[in-house]
């Protein structure tokens, strides 16, 4: 990202190249890549850093729009303060995405199940275990989720830590039964 900087002031902000017309003069988009920052500079085009103090995950925030200075010979774009997104919606939200894994993970195997109802027979018992470990995760994940303050209490539920394997507050579904 690129900008334009005249009298002292980002005049505008290209987030990729293209061409120019500064003045009387006609300058092609490959300029970005062909020319030295000094170059650049010497047409007024600063490359554009970006400082990320403030972003916060656009999955639990809303971001602002970055702010664009010059100052010191660079242009910084900067985000201001976020803001946490509506916590109960979250909550539904992620609640959903549990309830759309466990079914994934329950929906290839239900045939056993129905066979099983339709025959008078039986399930083999390491398949009724997963099943049954499935909908318990499930259930301890959404009441994980639900017991949350908010967003970021939220976004921690899903870290990982430094364990071997790693692990996340929020739990893992069981593996499925290799037979």
């Amino acid at each position: 990202m690129w900008a334009l900087v005249e009298s002292g002031s980002v005049s505008q902000v290209y987030t990729q190249p293209k061409q120019l017309t500064l003045g009387d003069v006609n300058y092609p988009s490959n300029i970005f890549s062909m020319w030295t920052s000094s170059e650049l500079e010497a047409i007024g085009i600063y490359e554009v850093v970006i400082n990320n103090t403030n972003y916060k995950d656009k999955e639990y925030y809303i971001n602002t729009d970055q702010s664009f200075a010059f100052g010191s010979g660079k242009v910084t774009a900067t985000y201001g303060a976020a803001t946490a997104k509506n916590l109960a919606n979250l909550k539904t939200s992620h609640c959903a995405i549990v309830d759309n894994q466990a079914y994934s993970l329950l929906q290839p195997n239900d045939w056993m199940v129905v066979k099983a109802t339709e025959t008078s027979g039986t399930v083999a018992s390491d398949w009724t275990t997963y099943r049954a470990g499935v909908r318990t995760t499930a259930n301890d994940m959404k009441t994980k989720i639900n017991a949350v303050s908010d967003v970021d209490a939220l976004a921690a539920l899903y870290v990982y830590n430094d364990a071997t394997p790693p692990v996340r507050p929020l739990g893992e579904f069981p593996d499925a039964p290799s037979s």
